[in-house]
């Protein structure tokens, strides 16, 4: 398998995690927006996943946290009539919600264009973030026994 094909894999897998997890929030009733748009509420849920931030449970997990402080995702503005990308990072009230966001950020550059077009830019970094990626949404899931019951499909 080619090196791009296996990151087209990868890129399947966190999309599928990402829309997994995000389906768990909201179904575990982490929600914002309005009642006819309800959207998952990633803050509250980072504030109750701290300890997966705090005190890791491996060496995965820390290494996968360290790479996105460290290597964090710019974000795609349009400045001065140009696509750009800006590293400015978001003011956070704690490493969870910041390491969050950024994953977040992984999945809308992705989503929405911003790191593929026919061809991968970066494709090793993207690799390391997106399995990054993997590894915190699962521990995170993992930490959180509602959404754990929702990923498992025991919630009600």
């Amino acid at each position: 398998m080619s090196a791009a094909a296996e990151l087209d894999l990868v890129a399947f897998s966190f999309f599928r995690e990402f829309a997994r997890c995000e389906y768990c929030l909201k179904a575990v009733g982490l929600l914002l927006g309005a009642p006819n748009k309800p959207q998952a509420d990633w803050g509250t849920f980072a504030a109750e996943v701290t300890a997966v931030f705090d005190e890791p449970q491996s060496l995965e997990v820390s290494d996968a946290i360290q790479y996105y402080l460290t290597h964090p995702p710019k974000k795609q503005v349009f400045l001065d009539g140009v696509l750009s990308w800006s590293d400015t990072l978001p003011n956070c009230r704690s490493q969870a919600e910041l390491v969050l966001l950024l994953v977040r950020r992984v999945r809308n550059n992705l989503f929405h264009g911003g790191k593929f077009n026919s061809h991968w830019f970066e494709p090793q970094r993207s690799e390391e973030l997106l399995r990054g990626g993997l590894v915190i949404l699962r521990a995170v899931v993992l930490s959180h026994y509602r959404v754990r019951d929702a990923y498992e499909n025991r919630a009600e």
